[in-house]
């Protein structure tokens, strides 16, 4: 070999070795992607709590005369990590999916505080990326008939669901997504919305901090309102003082459907009490609907 020819090798080295380490240099390297937790917006669950088997009765009859779809045959278990027992019945409708439970025995905290279920891939990885993101478990997992439930709860005191089944279910795709609606203060909004992003791994689609208020029982004024959607579907973060009027604020979920004069005249039909007329604020006409069982839910149609 000439002179000529291990220069050029050398050359050739080093031109490899600045190739290979600009990239980890810049930053640009990218990291492997994060596992899915979720499963997907038909798989997860409003929680509705009922005083007794009548309420019951009658809220899955309204529910399911004002926005269609059908109840699973009721069953009588034990859904909790203590001696328990209450009747459940799930409610599968075209704007969303609920769990119906009426107690036969005291209910232990803190159940009955957590606003919805989210079925998950796999638990052990659910719960280390929820606790990573900034949430605590506050009822660690264990076993139901059917699988694996945990409590969370986020920054500024939101408890959710995780869920996980033996056998994995399969459901076909809503006909529009429900909204998760979460009131937290201004201390806490930031941390929740962080927290939260992190594990789900969704995106924050708009953040109007001169929100119309009206949307909350306070027309003339304004607040902070924040948007989420990720695999688990769409959320709505209400940022307020807690100056909330009656109903706002007890409404969980939002569902959205086709037209909303219809749709209230259907609920009102089955039983259900408006609590909040209809309004047009912003993007959407929305109305505060209390169903037979208390049950309190936010209705909107999109402009």
């Amino acid at each position: 070999m000439n002179n000529t020819d291990t220069y050029l090798g050398r050359l050739l080295v080093t031109v490899l070795s600045f190739v290979l380490l600009v990239p980890a240099a810049h930053g640009q390297t990218r990291p492997a992607p994060a596992p899915v937790i979720g499963v997907g917006p038909q798989y997860d669950t409003a929680h509705v709590y009922m005083a007794t088997t009548a309420d019951l009765d009658r809220f899955v009859n309204s529910f399911v005369a004002t926005f269609g779809g059908k109840a699973s045959a009721r069953a009588v278990t034990n859904v909790l990590p203590v001696p328990g027992s209450t009747e459940f019945q799930s409610l599968s409708t075209p704007v969303g999916v609920l769990s119906a439970f009426a107690f036969q025995t005291p209910i232990p905290f803190p159940f009955g505080q957590e606003r919805t279920g989210y079925l998950v891939t796999n638990m052990d990885g659910a719960i280390k990326a929820a606790r990573a993101a900034g949430a605590e478990v506050v009822v660690e997992p264990f076993n139901d008939p059917i699988g694996v439930d945990a409590i969370i709860q986020w920054p500024g005191g939101v408890k959710m669901q995780l869920y996980w089944h033996f056998t994995p279910p399969s459901y076909p795709p809503l006909e529009s997504i429900p909204e998760n609606r979460v009131y937290v203060s201004r201390d806490q909004a930031d941390n929740f919305v962080k927290a939260f992003v992190g594990f789900s791994g969704g995106k924050v689609v708009s953040d109007n901090k001169q929100a119309d208020a009206g949307e909350i029982g306070r027309a003339g004024q304004t607040y902070r309102r924040i948007r989420i959607t990720s695999v688990f579907g769409n959320m709505q973060v209400l940022v307020t003082d807690g100056h909330l009027p009656y109903p706002f604020g007890y409404e969980t979920t939002g569902y959205a459907v086709q037209n909303l004069n219809v749709t209230l005249e259907k609920a009102k039909a089955a039983g259900a009490k408006v609590l909040s007329a209809a309004s047009t604020i912003d993007d959407r006409s929305t109305a505060i609907v209390e169903f037979p069982g208390g049950y309190i839910a936010e209705v909107h149609s999109v402009r």
